[in-house]
């Protein structure tokens, strides 16, 4: 995917954001307690950890900023955890407002960088500014999808699938040559394994799992030497590899 400039990641960003407040103002107390596809999460988990994910690469930037560096979450992963079940029983209300002020600090912190501030180092990845705001981009399109409230996979951009293919080509255990055949639309090769597998289908499709996620239009299709095959199993999403 050809890298997309700051100015439009801000736009896909504040979408993105008032889209996920725009469906987050319609959930109930009984709506942010259900459960979710992701294991042991409700909505309200869902909620508290996009929250915290926006105050963190808030953080990395205010942090950045000021010529110093500090671990993503507050605590460390063991404070994300914390903080995620604290929060997830909350009634809607106080998940909207968190959500709200979250979102607003964090946009405000990017729209207020020039370029050169977009290039400066955190300690998210060992990266830069532009790419915790990827990041942030990634979550909140993704958890969005994960509160099963209408913006499914199916929703997804080609845009994001393709940024969200690259990313997650690190989830390709090393003896496979995973072939994507995305109808209409280019092939695409990930690992050098020895082993080919292609899976053909919907580019949205294909995104959803490589993310962990369940296609929503079934378009899957995978083969090995032109056998039917079962989809591959593939590796820890990147972010358990690397924080």
């Amino acid at each position: 995917m050809t890298e997309i400039t700051t100015a439009q990641l801000m736009d896909r960003l504040g979408a993105t954001a008032d889209a996920l407040a725009g469906k987050v103002a319609k959930l109930s107390d009984d709506d942010v307690r259900a459960a979710t596809e992701l294991p042991g999460w409700t909505r309200g988990h869902v909620l508290a950890h996009v929250a915290n994910v926006a105050d963190a690469v808030a953080r990395q930037v205010e942090y950045t900023l000021r010529g110093e560096t500090i671990e993503f979450y507050d605590g460390g992963m063991g404070g994300r955890t914390q903080a995620i079940e604290m929060a997830a029983g909350h009634p809607a209300a106080e998940h909207q407002a968190r959500l709200d002020t979250a979102l607003q600090r964090v946009l405000s912190a990017l729209a207020g960088l020039d370029e050169d501030q977009w290039k400066l180092g955190i300690s998210y990845r060992d990266g830069t500014v532009y790419d915790g705001a990827l990041a942030l981009w990634r979550e909140l399109v993704i958890h969005l999808a994960d509160l099963n409230v209408g913006r499914g996979p199916e929703t997804w951009s080609k845009e994001f699938c393709l940024y969200l293919v690259g990313f997650l080509a690190a989830r390709v255990p090393g003896n496979i040559r995973l072939v994507l055949l995305p109808l209409a639309l280019p092939t695409m090769t990930l690992g050098t394994g020895d082993d080919t597998v292609s899976v053909q289908g919907m580019l949205t499709d294909i995104a959803a799992w490589l993310a962990g996620r369940t296609p929503t239009l079934d378009s899957l299709r995978a083969e090995a030497a032109a056998d039917s095959v079962d989809l591959p199993e593939l590796l820890p999403w990147p972010s358990a590899m690397k924080k």
